[in-house]
């Protein structure tokens, strides 16, 4: 925020449209907006509140979303949102930053702009950001309970990232992935890293599927059982004790989740998790990436010689796909249907395009995605 923001750091063939720098002088909210493309419909992508925010990160982002929501076949463009915030420092102004950036970037949500929770945004902020905007669909993962009023004798409500959105469609695509690699998923072993919202929810489902979760890991270690491990018996101890750590199990050091024999490994909390130190003691034959960047791009790419790894922008677009759900007023039935189709659909086309050029999945995905950007800003450029 030092120095002038130079969108020509960030062009090319595909944005970013716009970027916008708002402050507010009451509560001292400093922020921006980056809508990276529209051609497919308005920009969508969440809120990021931390200390350390640039527009280069929140561009970066956007571009994700724009890639993202393209291959989910969803009517959204790409765009992201930052505002400077010091957890500590500014703890008790966070509502007020929350509806002073509502208020600054009115003009373009939710005509060029759909908001949603990112880090250190929730539900709860999403509440307050649409009070303050005026309009309900001003921003997706609003609460289950907030809703407005019924129009045509149905209710609209929102739907929350609490609904698990993302790990059920991690699980989806993680079937696909079995599937096209000819293994049973009731024959198969999982582990996942992160025990958090998308890892609960990945194992919850994938053990409704069948799948056998034989390890699981949280800040505290992994909890290994090769027996396999019951998500009620996990989640209980991780609520009275703290840790998935004190369970039945073997209790092992937290990187070493990443070397175990399994057939599906899903880094499912922190970027960079597989990298130079760990790579070559990666053991599983599916890597299913449910957190953002797990590995760095370089590393994905030679393990692609000998793992299948189904990127992060196709198996984790569960949550995007939800928020398409809340803004055409669907409920959380619904939502999970459309979660389920889409991610058996985008799974499928990747790899298939993959294997038939024999090219990685992220390159298949990303050609797939950018083929179809640039597909709508031709149509857009010919009226």
């Amino acid at each position: 925020m030092e120095k002038e923001i130079d969108i020509l750091e960030f062009t090319d063939e595909l944005g970013p449209e716009k970027i916008l720098e708002v402050y507010d002088p009451k509560t001292g909210m400093r922020g921006f907006t980056v809508i990276d493309n529209t051609a497919l419909g308005p920009a969508k992508g969440g809120i990021r509140m931390t200390s350390s925010v640039d527009v280069k990160e929140v561009f970066r982002l956007a571009r994700a979303m724009t890639l993202k929501c393209s291959l989910a076949g969803l009517p959204f463009g790409g765009g992201k949102s930052g505002i400077i915030f010091d957890s500590k420092k500014d703890k008790d102004k966070k509502n007020d930053f929350i509806r002073a950036f509502s208020r600054a970037i009115k003009p373009i949500c939710p005509s060029q702009y759909v908001s949603a929770p990112d880090i250190n945004t929730s539900e709860k902020e999403m509440e307050i950001f649409v009070k303050e905007n005026g309009y309900f669909n001003s921003a997706t993962g609003k609460p289950l309970s907030f809703c407005r009023k019924r129009l045509f004798r149905k209710k609209v409500c929102g739907l929350p990232h609490e609904l698990g959105s993302t790990g059920y469609g991690v699980a989806h695509s993680t079937e696909v992935a079995l599937k096209h690699m000819k293994i049973p998923i009731n024959q198969a072993t999982v582990a996942i890293e992160g025990f958090g919202n998308v890892g609960t929810f990945t194992f919850k489902k994938l053990e409704e599927m069948g799948a056998k979760i034989v390890a699981v890991s949280d800040s505290k270690g992994v909890l290994y059982n090769p027996n396999g491990l019951k998500y009620h018996e996990v989640m209980k101890v991780k609520m009275e004790k703290g840790s998935v750590v004190f369970g039945d199990g073997k209790k092992l050091e937290g990187k070493k989740i990443f070397e175990l024999s399994v057939d599906v490994l899903i880094p499912a909390a922190l970027p960079d998790v597989i990298n130079k130190s760990n790579m070559n003691k990666v053991k599983a034959r599916i890597i299913v990436e449910a957190a953002n960047i797990p590995m760095p791009l370089d590393i994905e790419e030679k393990l692609s010689k000998r793992i299948l790894i189904i990127p992060d922008f196709v198996a984790n677009a569960g949550g995007v796909i939800s928020s398409y759900a809340e803004y055409i007023g669907k409920g959380p039935e619904y939502m999970h249907e459309l979660v389920k189709r889409k991610l058996h659909e985008n799974t499928d086309l990747v790899l298939r395009h993959a294997f038939e050029k024999k090219i990685t999945p992220r390159k298949a995905g990303m050609e797939i995605a950018l083929a179809r950007v640039k597909r709508a800003m031709e149509r857009r450029n010919s009226r």
